[in-house]
């Protein structure tokens, strides 16, 4: 009768799963870009844009990179114009949106923080978890994402 037990709901299961989901996320977001970081000039933005850049073929619509960041468009623009002038990227005006190129600075910079990266991501992740739950991780995060 005087027990003081918790009872647990699926609402706080829900709300516990969300928190650990966030700690979790931000451990290892933080730990990779630690370590990439350290071995790099560029900022954690800087570094996505470039990744992403560089994953496209060297160009991108602004507003894919925006969608695939999860950015808006006024940040997004204003770390573009500070990369341009860098010497990163470039971005032209076109009739239906704005192109962004990884320019050679921005592409060596990329090829020197790629290997720090994929290393950081194996320690800090991939590393850590089995081929299943890589897939199952993969599967959650696509279904998450959509």
């Amino acid at each position: 009768m005087g027990d003081n037990v918790e009872m647990s709901t699926p609402a706080d299961a829900g709300v516990r799963l969300w928190l650990l989901w966030k700690q979790v996320s931000e451990l290892v977001r933080a730990s990779v870009v630690a370590d990439v970081i350290e071995s790099s000039d560029l900022s954690e933005p800087e570094m996505t844009v470039l990744v992403h850049l560089n994953g496209s073929g060297g160009t991108a619509r602004q507003n894919a990179l925006a969608a695939s960041t999860g950015w808006d468009r006024t940040r997004l623009s204003h770390l573009l114009t500070r990369m341009e002038s860098r010497g990163y990227l470039s971005r032209a005006r076109l009739r239906n949106g704005v192109e962004v190129t990884l320019e050679a600075a921005g592409a060596e910079v990329i090829a020197r923080t790629e290997p720090p990266l994929a290393a950081a991501v194996e320690r800090h992740l991939t590393g850590r978890l089995s081929a299943a739950q890589q897939q199952a991780l993969r599967d959650i995060l696509e279904t998450l994402r959509s």
